[in-house]
């Protein structure tokens, strides 16, 4: 039997349907959002627009930079590179393997006084932590003081997992290759009596790693008899229960562990050491002078061609030294200012040469 076709039946192309059939509409529901009809607003870019806002962007940003760079440049820093490739250099010395436990004495002058809070870091150049397996290499179960953990690292540790038939705690690259040198510093008032300075251990570490992400392995014992399964990492000279002294900064809620077990983006990178707090108002930190420090060298660099420092620094509502965000706020403000006025000489002149022809016609 034949059967009527009505063009105004077919739905997006499809067959017919059959009479009696329910047909499918996939045309979409007559609604402003789905039929396209919500009111839009299209921004008309005319010179009485655009070029307030390249002078406003312009008039902004160069205070702005002026003020962060000047605030950079404010804040006092010196470096002292101990690496002692150089032959002259008193820690050259240290570069002989036959030389254990060497320590070497290097003297510096501070043209400045340091006011307010002192921070020493060690610095280490040429030393890619951001290396994959690197960064991979630990336990966080076992940092957090999982018991299961501790007595079985997670295979990531390998090759530094097990030793001598004993996990390792803590396990991994990042931690077999903590740094270990150690640095005091010293004023030289009086030569045959250098005053040291006292250099705060604690307060280094984040709050979050500290009391949140490293948690030594519970128990009431000793912290030596919680550890007593385990061995320390090759590397170190003795285990991580033996870290420090008083016992809220033992173990692997040391902050120099937590500190550097928080690796670096780049290959030159600085740690927080210590910390020289300010004791009176009315006498700088560290007031010019000669200084000496005193370095216990263990802690290897010239195998791979990296270099050492010590930075101690000030700082300021920004943080520490860095002029690059000074310079970036400086550089875009002078060239959307620079914009503004060309854009400008383009518009007055081309405006005239309308205005002119205008009149001609």
């Amino acid at each position: 039997m034949a059967m009527n076709y009505n063009a105004k039946d077919e739905v997006d192309g499809g067959p017919p349907c059959a009479s009696g059939g329910t047909a499918k509409n996939r045309r979409p529901d007559n609604t402003a959002f789905k039929q396209q009809r919500l009111p839009a607003w299209q921004p008309i870019l005319t010179a009485g627009t655009v070029l307030p806002t390249f002078f406003i962007i312009g008039l902004i940003f160069i205070p702005i930079g002026i003020g962060i760079f000047v605030t950079s440049n404010n804040i006092r820093e010196i470096e002292i590179d101990y690496t002692g490739t150089d032959p002259s250099s008193p820690c050259n010395k240290c570069l002989s393997p036959d030389v254990t436990p060497c320590i070497c004495t290097i003297n510096f002058t501070l043209e400045q006084s340091f006011e307010g809070n002192v921070f020493m870091y060690y610095g280490l150049s040429n030393f890619y932590q951001n290396h994959r397996r690197y960064v991979k290499s630990r336990d966080d179960s076992q940092l957090n003081g999982d018991v299961s953990a501790l007595l079985n690292p997670s295979k990531e540790c390998e090759p530094y997992r097990r030793n001598e038939d004993k996990p390792i705690a803590p396990c991994g690259a990042i931690a077999n290759s903590m740094f270990n040198d150690t640095l005091e510093l010293f004023l030289i008032g009086n030569e045959s009596h250098p005053t040291p300075i006292p250099l705060k251990k604690k307060g280094i570490a984040w709050w979050t790693d500290k009391n949140v992400k490293f948690r030594n392995p519970p128990g009431g014992e000793s912290l030596e008899e919680r550890f007593k399964d385990t061995t320390k990492p090759v590397n170190w000279v003795k285990p991580v229960y033996m870290l420090d002294s008083e016992p809220d900064n033992n173990g692997f809620i040391n902050e120099d562990f937590i500190v550097w077990m928080r690796t670096a983006a780049l290959p030159t990178f600085r740690k927080l050491y210590r910390l020289i707090e300010r004791k009176s108002d009315l006498h700088p930190t560290l007031p010019a002078g000669r200084y000496y420090l005193n370095i216990t060298y263990n802690y290897p660099v010239h195998s791979f061609d990296g270099r050492k420092r010590m930075i101690l620094s000030t700082i300021s509502w920004m943080g520490g030294k860095n002029p690059f965000l000074g310079i970036a706020y400086i550089t875009i403000g002078s060239i959307s200012f620079l914009l503004g006025v060309v854009l400008l000489v383009i518009n007055h002149k081309y405006r005239n040469s309308s205005n002119t022809a205008d009149i001609t016609i």
